[in-house]
């Protein structure tokens, strides 16, 4: 009982992150599991079919708070399956002495790239253009693979992608991409359950897992809006980084002084980046204060006291058209 309220809790901690993120829901319960030595495709297996049910909570919780672009999950959502599909049967015909270091690698890969995209500023200045098709279908094929060989990767990979280009607004980065992954983890179920069977999936697992995963799904598509992306992902990257290292670690065979060493230096470039991702959030919010300052500036600022507001008018038209310009 206490093991499973602790998957609860992580469960719950997982699906706050990955609804106020977009990302990270799959990588850190994969990456907990892993930890406490469950295999590695019955951990991806148990994540993924758990991630039916939050999914599908966060969307609907998404597109309540409107943050979802159905373009755009209907653009990824089927490439994602295809490969999800694909990843799960991959993973299930790999020993768990071999899928163990291979699955840590990507989760380390994953995390590393998220200290890394949120240690730089956030791109939003060419929201509102649209996305071609030929960008989405092969992100979400990729992201999909990815997911299921490594327990998770579906957020990592796709919406730090979907930021980058710039092209939307963070928070409906991350609801599409929650609604889209509701496909992806119904398609990666069906692949384990034909590779490993019913017995693949640790079913009290999957209900803790599920049931904080519910719980916290409606908060998290309300804290999108209030909680600094910039700071969540280089925090949770670190943690994910500092995690799997330790399995990496273990299979090179690497003892001694060399242990602590690498672990030090994890650590540094975990610190490193949060100390730039804070310094990203505050040239952010300067520069959105100082837009805001000059689109909010009063007009009558600009016009000569003197004039009462009619005369003012009728001397700007004089002098721009050299016609009287009534308002």
């Amino acid at each position: 009982m206490r093991k499973l309220l602790v998957l609860a809790l992580v469960g719950l901690a997982a699906q706050l992150i990955d609804g106020s993120l977009g990302m990270a829901y799959g990588l850190t319960s994969s990456t907990l599991l892993l930890v406490a030595g469950v295999a590695p495709a019955a951990a991806s297996a148990s994540v993924h079919l758990a991630e039916i049910g939050t999914t599908l909570a966060a969307g609907v919780a998404h597109w309540r708070f409107g943050n979802v672009d159905w373009r755009v999950v209907t653009r990824i959502a089927l490439p994602g399956a295809i490969g999800a599909f694909a990843g799960a049967t991959l993973l299930s015909s790999i020993s768990t002495k071999a899928a163990a270091p291979w699955m840590a690698g990507i989760l380390f890969t994953l995390g590393a790239y998220l200290l890394v995209r949120f240690a730089r500023p956030l791109r939003t200045d060419r929201v509102g253009s649209r996305l071609r098709g030929r960008f989405l279908g092969p992100l979400g094929l990729v992201a999909g693979f990815v997911d299921a060989t490594g327990g998770g990767g579906w957020g990592p990979v796709a919406t730090p992608a979907l930021l980058v280009s710039g092209r939307m607004e963070p928070r409906k980065v991350i609801g599409s991409v929650d609604t889209a992954e509701f496909v992806v983890a119904g398609a990666a179920s069906v692949g384990f359950l034909i590779g490993l069977g019913s017995e693949g999936f640790l079913l009290p697992t999957v209900a803790a897992l599920l049931i904080g995963g519910l719980i916290a799904a409606p908060l998290a598509a309300w804290l999108v809006r209030i909680v600094p992306a910039q700071l969540l992902g280089a925090a949770v990257g670190g943690a994910i980084v500092l995690t799997n290292a330790r399995t990496l670690i273990r299979a090179a065979e690497l003892d001694g002084p060399v242990r602590p060493v690498l672990y030090t230096l994890l650590a540094a470039g975990w610190l490193a980046a949060l100390v730039l991702a804070v310094r990203a959030l505050r040239r952010t919010r300067h520069s959105r204060a100082e837009a805001a300052q000059a689109t909010n500036a009063s007009p009558a600022e600009t016009v000569p006291t003197e004039f009462p507001a009619d005369a003012s008018a009728l001397a700007v038209g004089l002098a721009t058209t050299g016609t009287p310009t009534r308002r």
